[in-house]
């Protein structure tokens, strides 16, 4: 226990909730970093697809990413009033399941699942691939760099949100400062310079063009650029982490996120276009981040470009954080409509949805498996989750002012509808620019997803139409069951379990199966240790079955002796009773035979309705 809360912290009370919650100071990071860390790959992707164009290619990047920042903003616009909507968090499963149907509701939950794994998968690779670019040497140690980092936030999530917020705020801030100061020292040299600013260090020579613009590729261009979208909507799925006022924290909270979003966007766009920097071919032997090119031009590469390349490294590898804050959120709010297994409705220790953060861990880390740590190939997959689940958000809060009118409903459901259908048409295009690249998977996982959701609610249906008792209780053939209790020797353990099923039930048969390498039998021991003394109490003397057991088979004789006992007594219960050891030390239980726990096994599996098992323990001297 003292390691635990070395680890993760002392357990709360529920009492102690309030005191977990956050303000807008450490909900940046917490809810932020998967959107604010988009501003490093967001525009890097765009430029990448516009290296065959050359120079005329880094001009473009302007009107794209202002395009970007356009549908940043109705986004924007739109989760606002969500969070004012649904100040227990309005995540998009809750709106399109509220207001569209439990259909689209599943749509934008497994949209969100695929798209919270992604996040913490990619985030975490892109850090340590960005790592391993500055130091190759860390090359081999990839996957154990991806693990490493996946296993620290595991642990600082797990001491809960108020922690988690406290130690991602350094690096979060470190981020937005230093990207800042690069943003306005090149806007004042750019100004200086009368639109072409001196590079302090010379970014790479831009290749001829080779390529036209044309409409497929500029659709390309803006579906790798709304990669920066990703993470928008955490904080209106995390409104319930926040102080009161809630729905006013949340909200500074995102305009915030946004707006810095927005001036990194913009800022490392136009600064791109003034310093002729573009994208290196990122399997190249001379490959350079976008970033890096631009700070070096901006300040040369002193200890502040360093420092720099640190905080974007950092703030990479800990995007994945968002997820850690979102996903268990989300399985909880599935969970809670029976469509997801209900574990996911308890807390842990610290307040924590645990078993989603576990979850995310397990499938996260089996992606960093299987792809060795390098991830790149799940980007295109990326924006199709995010979008799916703008579009249904927006488009069942347009539903939801409709249901609700009010003095600004239709102003808001304007922009509601402006909001879907702009991220609609944009998922499209995703979808399209993105499917031979990998958006096939999305398209293909979201309805094996749904199926299995359905088959979930489906089963809790069953169990609860099976379960519910809507009559009083029945007190007819009340009378004690038929008590079997296999037995194999004469031992303290045979002892307590008699003595339990003789006070239970005046009818209790003993079963002993004879198999060729039992040694010691109750047979032998049957007449003086168990039946005289309770002739000479005058009590009635249990029945011994022995069974002979050829091909030394023990279980399954047992098994099938309950199953014609429970055939023949109709209208009777029966109570088996297994004996079981109870050793002190873990280790010690592979010592001995595990025959009770499979026969508690079989017989929960074969048994019905009319048969109870019942374990005896017998526990070593401790």
């Amino acid at each position: 226990m003292q390691i635990l809360d070395l680890l993760f912290g002392k357990p709360l009370a529920t009492s102690e909730e309030r005191a977990e919650q956050v303000g807008p100071s450490a909900g940046l990071p917490i809810f932020g970093l998967d959107a604010l860390s988009s501003a490093a790959y967001g525009p890097e992707a765009a430029l990448t697809l516009l290296i065959p164009l050359g120079l005329a290619g880094v001009h473009l990047i302007v009107p794209v990413i202002a395009a970007i920042v356009t549908l940043l903003i109705i986004v924007y616009l739109s989760y606002s009033q969500t969070i004012e909507a649904y100040p227990n968090g309005g995540g998009s499963y809750t709106v399109a399941s509220e207001n569209l149907g439990d259909g689209a509701g599943l749509l934008a939950a497994a949209a969100l699942m695929i798209d919270y794994i992604l996040t913490a998968a990619v985030g975490i690779s892109a850090g340590v691939g960005a790592l391993v670019s500055a130091v190759p040497s860390l090359q081999p140690h990839m996957l154990g760099l991806c693990l490493a980092i996946l296993l620290i936030l595991t642990i600082v999530n797990m001491r809960g949100v108020r922690d988690t917020g406290v130690v991602f705020q350094i690096p979060t801030f470190l981020f937005l400062g230093t990207m800042l100061v690069v943003i306005v020292l090149g806007g004042v040299r750019v100004l200086m310079g009368g639109g072409h600013p001196v590079p302090v260090v010379k970014p790479p020579t831009l290749p001829h063009a080779t390529e036209m613009l044309g409409l497929w590729l500029m659709l390309k261009v803006f579906s790798s650029g709304c990669t920066a979208m990703t993470g928008v909507e955490a904080v209106s799925n995390g409104v319930m982490a926040f102080r009161d006022p809630r729905t006013k924290n949340a909200r500074i909270t995102l305009t915030i996120i946004i707006a810095f979003l927005i001036v990194l966007l913009l800022g490392i766009a136009l600064l791109c276009r003034a310093y002729g920097i573009g994208a290196t071919d990122p399997n190249g032997t001379h490959y350079e981040s976008v970033l890096s090119q631009l700070t070096a031009a901006v300040t040369g590469r002193s200890w502040f470009y360093y420092t720099t390349i640190g905080s974007i490294l950092l703030v990479l590898s800990l995007s994945a954080n968002t997820a850690f804050a979102d996903f268990p959120r989300l399985t909880k709010a599935i969970a809670s409509n029976d469509f997801l297994p209900h574990m996911f409705l308890l807390r842990g220790r610290r307040l924590l949805h645990s078993y989603g953060i576990y979850a995310l861990v397990f499938f996260t880390a089996s992606l960093l498996i299987l792809f060795g740590g390098v991830t790149d190939r799940l980007i295109p997959l990326y924006a199709i989750g995010a979008f799916l689940a703008f579009t249904l958000s927006q488009a069942g809060m347009v539903v939801h002012w409709m249901r609700n009118p009010g003095p600004k409903s239709k102003l808001r459901m304007l922009i509601n509808g402006i909001g879907a259908l702009a991220t609609g048409i944009t998922l499209l295009v995703v979808l399209v620019a993105k499917f031979m690249a990998g958006a096939w998977v999305t398209a293909l996982l979201v309805p094996i997803l749904i199926f299995l959701m359905h088959r979930v609610r489906v089963h809790y249906m069953r169990v609860r139409r099976e379960t519910n008792c809507p009559t009083p209780l029945r007190l007819e053939n009340l009378q004690p069951p038929v008590v079997i209790l296999p037995l194999d020797r004469w031992s303290r353990q045979t002892e307590k379990a008699l003595r339990f099923a003789l006070g239970m039930s005046p009818e209790v048969i003993a079963v002993h199966v004879d198999s060729e390498d039992s040694k010691g039998s109750i047979c032998d021991e049957w007449d003086r240790m168990i039946a005289a003394p309770l002739e000479k109490a005058g009590l009635k003397v249990p029945e011994l079955v022995q069974i002979t057991s050829p091909y030394r088979f023990v279980l399954a004789p047992v098994i099938d002796f309950v199953l014609k006992k429970e055939k023949e007594l109709e209208t009777r219960q029966i109570a088996v009773l297994v004996p079981e050891l109870v050793v002190k030390h873990w280790w010690e239980t592979i010592l001995h035979n595990q025959r009770a726990n499979v026969l508690k096994l079989l017989l929960l599996l074969r048994g019905n309705q009319r048969i109870v098992v019942i374990n005896i323990p017998w526990y070593l001297a401790r």
